[in-house]
């Protein structure tokens, strides 16, 4: 699916580009499933335009002195395995084409180094810059232009750009494990165990029409947290369901988040993905970032029950208890809707709990951890040490198990939609495909050509 315009069954077209916004470095098609879904996916697009965190901002030279852009000379970016890869770059100096000069390049595999680097001159402002992969996956140039400063100090200037080689052909690294079942079962029934329980407080709501609740509830560790947001008035099994997650960091719940989608005639509850309570000053959460929780996602790392991510992936499930258990359910609609850290979380709720209906992954993180072994560049946390080539093996089994590619392997929601950003160092692409290839289900992907992590 190239980016643009995205055709949906029965619905205007959406035109993600109005949604990007920059950063630095670091298909249409028609759904297969009910209409009713269909009536979701609209909002749930809408929901990934919001921003997913801070960015930082690109590196811009002043207009006068040198501008550099890239971009793979084919609309969709994609090739063959084995095609040339046409890159076309762009230099402007004091808002003119540059001329007579040269760049230098250099053609990344996904972050991976590769021997395709050079120079090549500038002409008319214009230069190209070839490339090719003999495997799926993805490229990524980087290239830089120099000039001196209007001090006569040196000043460069870069762009960058990707390029897609057959995406969709991208495999997984390692099977699933063969006890990949059992132990989520064992880790269900080890929350099951722990009474649902949840304690709503009434908060006032920043919406009209619309009631909110601070919604606490035991899990195993960590508590879940969140905010909760109903329509006022809504009938019983009227409301179909959004749990929506956070990216990384440290932060409470989006109040204005729930009560928003509750204003659309959702059920819906924003959920801090660390069981923190909600309301407190800015500086509380910023303290816990920098100190306590500043490593939180290395926390047992080697030891797949007591990981720090098992127990996120299994507070979804109690965030879906609690919801599932509201009178006002329609019984038949659960939506989880994330980016980054929150993609992958939501790919984890629908490949555990068959109870999730749709979901969206925003350039999704948790994809192909054991990607070192195939030559591959794993997406955030990039939680397995590599020392002298060499993986730590321990981390990587106790990784598999929370593994976007494998728990993609597990959903039988009707509907799934990601994004994915062509230069995301974060999150890279093929990790991205790598994890969205083992769906089975009705599934749309939104390649976002010239972003980085963002969507």
């Amino acid at each position: 699916m190239s980016a643009g315009n995205i055709p949906v069954s029965g619905f205007p077209l959406f035109d993600l580009t109005l949604c990007r916004y920059s950063q630095g470095f670091d298909g249409g098609g028609v759904w297969g499933h009910r209409n009713d879904m269909n009536r979701l996916f609209p909002l749930v697009v809408a929901f990934l335009c919001a921003p997913l965190f801070a960015q930082a901002p690109s590196q811009v030279a002043p207009a006068a002195a040198l501008k550099v852009s890239a971009r793979a000379e084919r609309a969709d970016a994609t090739y063959q395995v084995g095609e040339k890869i046409m890159f076309a770059v762009s230099v402007e100096e004091k808002g003119k084409p540059a001329n007579g000069s040269l760049i230098d390049w250099v053609i990344v595999k996904d972050g991976l180094a590769t021997e395709q680097k050079g120079f090549s001159s500038v002409v008319d402002g214009k230069a190209t810059v070839v490339g090719s992969l003999n495997e799926p996956g993805f490229l990524q140039l980087k290239v830089t232009a120099h000039r001196l400063d209007a001090r006569s100090k040196p000043l460069a200037v870069s762009a960058m750009a990707g390029a897609a080689v057959e995406p969709t052909k991208i495999p997984r690294s390692l099977p699933v494990p063969d006890d990949f079942d059992a132990f989520w079962s064992g880790m269900k029934q080890k929350l099951a165990s722990v009474p649902v329980e949840p304690k709503l407080v009434s908060v006032k709501s920043p919406l009209p029409g619309v009631e909110s609740f601070d919604v606490t509830a035991p899990a195993l560790g960590l508590q879940v947290s969140g905010y909760m947001a109903k329509p006022s008035g809504a009938k019983p099994k009227s409301l179909p369901i959004i749990l929506t997650v956070h990216g990384a960091g440290v932060s409470d719940s989006s109040l204005g988040g729930s009560a928003n989608w509750a204003s659309k005639g959702f059920l819906a509850m924003d959920m801090n993905a660390h069981g923190l309570p909600n309301g407190k000053p800015k500086q509380f959460y910023a303290d816990l970032k920098v100190g306590a929780m500043k490593d939180y996602r290395y926390e047992h790392k080697n030891d797949r029950e007591k990981a720090y991510f098992t127990g996120m992936m299994l507070r979804l499930v109690r965030a879906i208890d609690v919801l599932t258990a509201q009178p006002e359910w329609d019984g038949k609609h659960v939506v989880v809707s994330g980016a980054s850290q929150g993609g992958y979380q939501a790919i984890a709720a629908a490949g555990i709990d068959g109870r999730v209906t749709f979901f969206a992954a925003g350039v999704p993180a948790g994809c192909d951890h054991s990607g070192m072994l195939v030559n591959r560049i794993a997406g955030w946390p990039k939680i397995v040490p590599v020392v002298d080539g060499k993986p730590d093996m321990a981390v990587l089994e106790a990784y598999r198990y929370l593994d976007c590619m494998n728990f993609a392997t597990r959903t039988k929601a009707k509907g799934a939609y990601f994004t994915v950003g062509f230069i995301d160092a974060t999150c890279p692409p093929t990790s991205v495909y790598a994890a969205y290839n083992q769906l089975t289900i009705p599934k749309e992907i939104y390649d976002d050509i010239p972003s980085g992590h963002s969507h």
